[in-house]
């Protein structure tokens, strides 16, 4: 996982800290909290993490969606709605689909799981492949998946 993916959930972590402990009026307000607490972050980092976390401004200030509230160290719990489906391709290969501009983020909780199934994955805008040994790991993936995320399509 590259040194970038890894700090956009870190900071995504650290954003939904943030609101929940503290009133955030403005994107501004928010990209310094996160500076000062040593994130690399600007406002278009911080909007882009707004919106895949659900985050949504009420009146004057931001408020975390509760399934995002629930459980910040859980990575799943930002991401779920996000997949759409889950296809095997093969004995090896699973193929996640998710909502457009996605995916990278539902890749990085799945990688950050350390499942011991997973080979790796790779991530494009709205699908996910990810490679397993063989058709027996690969089953026990695609329950893991579909208890996690409850897509709204399973096809095998």
């Amino acid at each position: 996982m590259s040194v970038e993916i890894s700090q956009s959930v870190s900071r995504r972590t650290a954003i939904l800290r943030i609101l929940r402990d503290s009133t955030v009026r403005n994107q501004d307000e928010l990209v310094k909290v996160l500076r000062k607490q040593g994130f690399d972050a600007t406002q278009s980092s911080v909007s882009r993490d707004l919106r895949e976390l659900g985050v949504a401004k009420a009146g004057d200030h931001y408020i975390v969606p509760q399934d995002a509230a629930v459980s910040a160290a859980d990575p799943f719990a930002a991401v779920a709605r996000f997949m759409l489906e889950v296809r095997t391709a093969g004995a090896s290969l699973t193929v996640v689909r998710t909502a457009t501009g996605t995916a990278q983020s539902v890749a990085v909780a799945i990688d950050q799981s350390d499942w011991p199934e997973v080979v790796g994955t790779i991530s494009g805008d709205d699908t996910i492949f990810i490679a397993t040994e063989d058709a027996s790991a690969q089953r026990k993936l695609t329950g893991r998946l579909r208890t996690i995320f409850k897509p709204r399509r399973d096809e095998s």
